[in-house]
């Protein structure tokens, strides 16, 4: 068997395991980059020694890898020869003697509760509403979008986009969403009245994302007027038929993406006035710092971000209890070190 027959048995049986489309195409692209270079070097690729494994990895530092992307192909490369050793192709994992290299720890960037309040007070949807500063309402949108001058659909527009706004990050922030989460939202998987989100998560597992009163309340307004609208922009246009179900929709009424997400973010950001680097995923950090912080179990952190495992939810509780050691030094007479009295002679 040849290195790309077994490789393409190897993308197969991740399709069968649900591994996540970037996984696929990461991994894939890992091993296939490992066999041409391989090939190049006239080594077999069931068996390559580890003089070979070593410059392929000197490779990698040669050309300025960062730890993390080694290690992330380390990882792909490990993976596809335990397969095809439990397939019997191969003697072993040829990896499995080279050591990883370290990845430096780096906790994730946390906004403090103020931060959160002032992004999603930049959003504007709180205060803006159909039928002020002259823009339409939305039955107006809903009846007859013709009807109205261009200078009014350009404000209502505006105004639903900015309800969109503050319905998805409030949603983002009540519930620890993941981007592709928010973005594959539906709005028959909302139920207001019981405040829940069914969203689909990593591995295609199903979970309920919990939504607090200022959620609940956005995503009411949003829902009322603001997509309306949206929905409304959408029709008569191609492809604007595709929102019909999606909870988050962009200016043309189609589903806002994982893209226009993240680029709302960023300047929603900078509106705020908040440090350089915010993403989607820092609210989700948030979310789980301020659980933590305010006594949530670790465990019910974990179902609530849908971690598989709580190893990943405990890099949490480091960010905590370094908040908790800097309210210590700051608060607490003899936490930090004094010079001792001397005593009388």
């Amino acid at each position: 068997m040849t290195g790309e027959q077994a490789l393409a048995r190897y993308l197969r049986a991740l399709d069968a395991r649900q591994a996540s489309p970037h996984t696929r195409r990461a991994y894939g692209a890992a091993v296939t980059r490992f066999l041409a270079w391989l090939a190049g070097q006239g080594e077999p690729w069931m068996r390559p020694s580890r003089t070979v494994l070593r410059a392929y990895l000197a490779d990698w530092v040669d050309r300025g890898l960062a730890r993390s992307s080694i290690s992330a192909r380390l990882a792909a490369l490990r993976s596809f020869y335990r397969y095809t050793t439990r397939q019997g192709w191969t003697p072993g994992d040829p990896w499995g003697a080279i050591a990883t290299p370290r990845r430096a720890a780096r906790l994730p960037g946390v906004l403090d509760p103020a931060q959160v309040v002032a992004l999603l007070d930049a959003t504007d949807g709180g205060q803006r509403r159909f039928g002020d500063a002259g823009a339409p309402r939305a039955s107006d949108e809903r009846g007859d979008n013709e009807r109205l001058a261009p200078a009014q659909r350009q404000r209502a527009r505006s105004a639903a986009l900015a309800q969109r706004d503050r319905a998805l990050w409030e949603t983002a922030y009540a519930a620890g969403l993941r981007i592709s989460e928010l973005a594959g939202a539906s709005v028959a998987d909302l139920d207001l009245r019981r405040g829940e989100l069914r969203v689909v998560g990593k591995g295609d597992k199903e979970r309920i994302g919990l939504l607090g009163r200022p959620a609940r309340a956005a995503l009411e307004r949003y829902l009322e007027d603001g997509r309306v609208v949206l929905v409304a922009a959408g029709r008569g246009q191609r492809g604007g038929e595709a929102g019909a179900d999606a909870l988050f929709l962009n200016h043309r009424g189609r589903p806002l993406g994982v893209r226009g997400i993240r680029w709302g973010l960023s300047r929603l950001a900078r509106r705020a006035a908040l440090p350089e680097g915010v993403t989607p995923h820092t609210l989700r950090h948030s979310f789980a710092t301020h659980l933590l912080d305010g006594g949530a179990d670790l465990r019910i952190v974990q179902e609530l971000l849908g971690h598989a495992s709580l190893a990943t939810t405990q890099v949490y509780t480091h960010v905590s209890s370094s908040r908790l050691r800097t309210a210590y030094r700051q608060a607490h007479p003899r936490a930090t070190a004094t010079r001792a009295r001397s005593r009388p002679a």
